[in-house]
């Protein structure tokens, strides 16, 4: 596996593209397989669009013990072999364009990479909201996907997996943005199908105390800057971390990174930040074996 995207797989989303995926996203009626949130895309904002050449692009349904299965977008290299996998979390906006394009990026590098949808029983689009409904009309959606049930989805989506004959079911990461983040260093604590995670700015005020019962590696990447979470709450997680010798796990801050600092859509990117943990993120899966 090589740790470096084939730049001709990446190209800028162009003004001309952003219209038609905004011309897209209002003449399809699709639930889930959209684009951006509505109003999500900066105008300062350049997004990465990662091609599909030589990958293979699913949409399975995951058995989850539920009458509507657990739909998923799903990136894996076209070739054959038994690959390493890793979970993509989304943030709250669900799987969008940015969710699917970071499957494909992880594709191209030799990855299965499945996005599950955990708002799905909702039926709602999230894709569809304005932000400026991101209280009244994101966030109950959101809060109705409760820790038990989304965790049982990881559960019933690594179980898949490995029931896969492109996988190496000894080879299954994590990673996750935002809300994702947390669902991470959650199920790093409770999933025996997990090798490493790497938590991109998730929320651990529910977390913080809970160092010492993770199974597994974990990476977590922050913003000094980040308004949401107090960096109390980060150095609380690092201390509970070194406290519990937990070996292999660590918190890296950036100091000039605030929240979504690798949302490319967003203005809250931060360039050089996010290209470093990416590669911190690929560095630390190979470390702990998922590669």
């Amino acid at each position: 596996m090589t740790n470096v995207i084939d730049m001709e797989n990446v190209i800028d989303i162009s003004n001309e593209t952003k219209a038609e995926i905004a011309l897209t996203r209002r003449t399809l009626g699709g639930l889930f397989f959209t684009g951006y949130a509505l109003a999500a895309v900066s105008a300062q904002a350049t997004p990465i669009i990662t091609d599909a050449k030589g990958l293979v692009i699913a949409e399975p349904l995951i058995p989850n013990g539920v009458p509507h299965p657990l739909p998923a977008y799903l990136a894996r290299p076209d070739r054959p072999g038994h690959h390493p996998v890793i979970i993509v979390v989304n943030e709250v906006f669900g799987i969008h364009a940015y969710i699917k394009d970071i499957c494909r990026r992880l594709a191209h590098l030799g990855y299965v990479a499945i996005a599950p949808a955990f708002f799905y029983r909702s039926g709602v689009d999230l894709a569809q909201i304005p932000l400026s409904d991101f209280a009244t009309r994101i966030m109950p959606v959101v809060s109705q996907a409760s820790d038990a049930q989304v965790d049982g989805d990881v559960s019933a989506t690594t179980r898949w997996l490995k029931a896969q004959s492109f996988v190496d079911p000894h080879k299954i990461g994590i990673t996750g943005f935002c809300w994702g983040g947390s669902v991470v260093w959650r199920n790093c604590m409770t999933n025996p199908d997990l090798r490493a995670g790497v938590a991109w700015y998730g929320r651990l005020e529910k977390l913080k105390t809970l160092a010492a019962e993770l199974r597994v590696p974990v990476l977590g990447l922050y913003g000094a800057l980040d308004q949401g979470i107090p960096q109390a709450d980060v150095q609380q997680m690092a201390a509970g971390i070194a406290q519990a010798h937990k070996t292999g796990s660590s918190i890296h801050v950036y100091p000039d990174a605030g929240h979504g600092f690798h949302a490319d859509y967003r203005d809250s990117y931060n360039a050089h930040d996010a290209a470093d943990g990416w590669a911190r993120m690929l560095a630390h899966f190979r470390a702990h074996g998922v590669d």
